[in-house]
């Protein structure tokens, strides 16, 4: 059992002054992808109410970028099935960005019928986001093609959606460790993201898909891509398979990368590296970043709100069968039970 004053509400949910005042240089951004990458390689099926629910809860709790599905063919990864009605049924928050992943031309086109036959204003979404691997093996595996042509394919993809006035965001994975080819060359990473970038992705999101990381190898990781592609225009997206994830996003963070991905409830997984656990999960980075040098910006008093994240991570799980797995959500909650079991008992 922990010692009750590491579990003081005080310390745990009440918000901290920053040791620095808000700045241009200390705002981080945080891409909330619990609703495609966290729960993509969930086994039972999940209902499109619950999706809609996450992503609107998300969004009422600050999250102003909120990755909403995937157009990829629900034969390969059937959770992502039903994101047409999940994107046309949920809220829309003004400032809040909804993107979806699509994988090729044809994903495109799906989201293209859906931004016809909706016509919403403003509309359903105004970004996609794009991927391919550092790895040949990985992108096999993935895409059944090679990076190149992965990229190849993705030009054509990236230049239609920008003439339709949609965002691009790429994902590069396997940026630290391959499960099919073991490490990888720091130099092709650098390679398929100025590659993402040179087509016209507004952010290349650097993704340790096998969750291998180490501050250190981040860190160096980073360093190289940086010859090619500005820091501003790069991302971090960390699973937590060693649990290194959170020092990865300081490692990041450090490297002066702005943007980290994460899943509420620490939900995720990826088809394609077997044994990867899920992403960092959101309630962690948000605990870790308190009273720190650096301010999550967001739509709830002006950051994203902890209290109502870990709220979030806890249905979610338990709409899927399990607890949560973030680590400061766990002890927020045991915190919140303790204080509640005293109040009683002084009644």
């Amino acid at each position: 059992m922990f010692p009750r004053c590491a579990l003081c509400t005080s310390r745990l949910t009440r918000p901290r002054g920053f040791a620095t005042a808000a700045s241009a240089n200390n705002l981080v951004n945080i891409v909330e992808v619990g609703p495609r990458d966290g729960l993509q390689n969930e086994k039972g099926v999940i209902p499109v109410d619950v999706k809609v629910e996450l992503i609107n809860r998300l969004a009422r709790a600050g999250a102003q970028n909120i990755e909403t599905g995937s157009f990829v063919s629900p034969k390969w990864v059937p959770q992502m099935g039903g994101t047409s009605e999940v994107i046309t049924r949920m809220e829309r928050l003004p400032g809040v960005h909804y993107p979806v992943l699509v994988p090729n031309h044809k994903g495109l086109q799906n989201i293209f019928s859906v931004l016809d036959e909706t016509k919403f204003t403003p509309p359903i979404t105004d970004e996609i986001a794009i991927f391919t691997a550092a790895t040949d093996a990985f992108t096999r595996a993935n895409l059944n093609t090679t990076t190149a042509e992965s990229l190849r394919q993705l030009e054509p993809v990236a230049r239609t959606a920008l003439d339709k006035g949609l965002r691009v965001r790429g994902y590069v994975s396997v940026v630290i460790a391959c499960p099919y080819s073991g490490a990888v060359d720091y130099k092709r990473v650098r390679e398929v993201a100025k590659a993402l970038a040179d087509m016209g992705c507004y952010q290349v999101s650097l993704g340790d898909t096998v969750g291998q990381g180490t501050p250190e190898r981040v860190a160096e990781m980073i360093e190289e891509v940086k010859k090619s592609v500005p820091v501003e225009k790069l991302a971090g997206h960390f699973h937590d398979t060693y649990g290194t994830a959170v020092a990865n996003v300081f490692a990041a963070l450090a490297q002066g990368v702005r943007t980290i991905d994460s899943s509420v409830g620490g939900l995720g997984g990826c088809p394609y590296s077997p044994g990867a656990t899920g992403n960092v999960a959101t309630e962690d980075v948000l605990y870790a970043l308190r009273g720190s040098r650096y301010h999550v910006v967001g739509s709830n008093n002006g950051t994203i709100n902890l209290d109502e994240v870990v709220n979030i991570g806890w249905w979610i799980s338990e709409k899927l069968g399990r607890e949560s797995v973030s680590r400061a959500g766990r002890a927020i909650r045991a915190s919140r039970q303790r204080e509640e079991t005293d109040r009683k008992a002084k009644l």
